[in-house]
């Protein structure tokens, strides 16, 4: 399928328990790079419509990237329940195995997720050795095991705020350590001075790195 007039089109993606409800925008151009974005924490309210999720999904969108985010299981139109990560997981590695089969002339594959989608979209980038880069914001080190990036297959940008209420720095500080020693790879962390966990007014120095990021890292291709 193709987006008339390349807009952002509503879509059902076939998932592992059901239709999954998504957003996508492909780009004109076959050859461009492909990003998944995944949402926060469905018991929390999290949705693909959250604003830190919608302005990931447009700054790909703006570097000509064929873009789609995903309805976790249960969470708007998507069929299911919440399942603890695993079914999420799931879900997107099946919405990622169609964004690939729209664009499979894709010059690069990202993975990017915000919050608990950035758990998801780091244990996804563990399985599929065609992801080139991934960016997580507001990751949550002290409530999910990290652990599991041992090492870390590629690169990527990790975006938090220095004042997030749900995550000590220490944490961060901690996954940076241990991310930055990894040979072969580079992990990017930016921290975002008197941001919270959501972004909260911080939105525009979030995109800015975010956009800085992608532009760096697509130059390349």
């Amino acid at each position: 399928m193709t987006s008339k007039d390349n807009k952002i089109v509503e879509i059902f993606i076939p998932g592992p328990a059901g239709r999954l409800e998504a957003k996508y925008y492909k780009s004109k151009k076959n050859t461009s790079p492909i990003c998944l974005v995944l949402h926060p924490h469905p018991e929390y309210g999290g949705t693909m419509n959250n604003k830190v999720v919608v302005d990931t999904f447009q700054a790909f969108m703006n570097n000509d990237f064929s873009v789609c985010r995903v309805n976790f299981r249960g969470v708007g139109k998507s069929d299911g329940e919440f399942d603890n990560g695993q079914g999420e997981l799931a879900d997107a590695a099946a919405a990622l195995d169609w964004l690939e089969r729209e664009n499979f002339d894709n010059s690069q594959c990202w993975i990017a997720g915000f919050s608990f989608g950035s758990l998801i979209a780091m244990q996804l980038l563990m399985r599929r050795p065609e992801i080139n880069r991934f960016v997580a914001l507001s990751p949550q080190p002290n409530v999910y095991d990290f652990s599991f990036l041992s090492p870390c297959p590629t690169s990527g940008s990790i975006i938090y705020g220095k004042k997030d209420e749900l995550v000590p720095v220490e944490n961060i500080n901690e996954l940076n350590k241990r991310l930055s020693s990894q040979k072969g790879i580079k992990v990017e962390f930016d921290a975002i001075s008197e941001a919270n966990h959501f972004f909260t007014k911080h939105g525009e120095q979030v995109m800015s790195s975010l956009n800085k990021y992608i532009k760096k890292e697509t130059a390349v291709y």
